[in-house]
């Protein structure tokens, strides 16, 4: 079973779609698997991470911006790929260092994610962008 999920973005941010998977996931039925998520972009990710706590988020996005700030950023002068604008390489260099694809236990039509975990994809570029993540479930 396969399907795909497209998540609009509005520059860096984490978007949870949690409930979409876990919809999708639902109506394959009660049956045991994996679900497998990959996101066909090279300047955002996905990611396992809190969804009980909005600051999580925030502060990863920070993190992010502390190692991979702005090409125009006197620290990454080094950088030549600028054709898109200061954010582009910084976002491949955030998208490298992130999973593009997750795994999940799904167990009677539900994912394994703990009490804390939701499905993120986060964004890296400043502009919008319609992000595709392809989705495919393996029953076991």
């Amino acid at each position: 079973m396969r399907t795909s999920f497209t998540i609009p973005t509005r520059g860096p941010a984490c978007h949870d779609f949690t409930a979409e998977v876990a919809a999708w996931l639902r109506g394959i039925g009660a049956r045991d698997g994996v679900v497998t998520l990959f996101v066909r972009h090279t300047s955002c990710s996905l990611l396992v991470q809190e969804n009980a706590d909005p600051d999580v988020q925030r502060d990863l996005l920070a993190w992010l911006d502390r190692i991979a700030p702005p090409a125009d950023h006197p620290s990454m002068r080094y950088l030549t790929h600028r054709a898109e604008g200061p954010d582009d390489m910084p976002a491949h260099l955030k998208a490298a260092i992130l999973p593009v694809s997750l795994q999940i236990p799904v167990v009677r039509g539900r994912m394994e994610l703990g009490t804390w975990q939701g499905i993120y994809l986060v964004e890296h570029r400043a502009q919008p962008h319609r992000r595709e993540v392809a989705a495919q479930f393996q029953a076991a």
